[in-house]
């Protein structure tokens, strides 16, 4: 069996999780609602609070599904109990970061800023604090959506290798590399 696949997910109180005939498997919590549809070869068991995914034979696609789909259903699980936040660092002289309501405006050494439009699910704060790099942080309860917002915002200024300028996960290492003076 799948490692990931037979464990199985608990589900926290408060979080109320159903499956419909057509295998969509909808989850509530305090956070909000995700729905996810699960190939009909997948079966989806609700047994109290323990859930279970279970497949039907031992081929590579069912055991490559297995595993999947029992992983986005405990991310769901704990997306609309707890939510997800990812934190980014803007470094570099003059690089501002300020939100306001669902807008989020960046100034990447452009001539103009960036004016980035945050879905209704993901909540973002910026924190600016003297002699220390702004910081975003993007909250949801869609890991997969908060995810690709963060990577969009990364991509927008990339961390270079020669100074680390640029938007990068906090606690992420930058390799650096030495330059041209390093050279003889």
């Amino acid at each position: 069996m799948s490692r990931i696949g037979k464990l199985p997910v608990t589900i926290p109180a408060g979080v109320e999780v159903k499956v419909s005939d057509k295998n969509m498997v909808t989850v509530k919590g305090k956070l909000g609602t995700l729905e996810q549809q699960v190939h009909p070869d997948i079966t989806v068991k609700v047994d109290g609070n323990i859930l279970r995914v279970e497949r039907p034979t031992d081929q590579k696609r069912h055991k490559a599904m297995h595993g999947l789909y029992r992983s986005l259903i405990h991310n769901m699980i704990h997306g609309v109990s707890q939510g997800y936040k990812i934190e980014q660092e803007l470094v570099g002289v003059g690089y501002k970061a300020s939100s306001t309501g669902r807008a989020l405006e960046l100034s990447l050494g452009f001539s103009h800023n960036v004016v980035v439009l945050m879905p209704d699910e993901v909540k973002v704060e910026t924190v600016t604090e003297r002699g220390k790099n702004p910081i975003i942080t993007l909250k949801s309860h869609d890991k997969q959506l908060v995810g690709q917002i963060a990577a969009k915002l990364r991509s927008l200024r990339k961390p270079e290798p020669y100074k680390g300028k640029g938007i990068k996960y906090r606690g992420e290492e930058i390799k650096r590399k030495s330059g041209k003076a390093s050279a003889k």
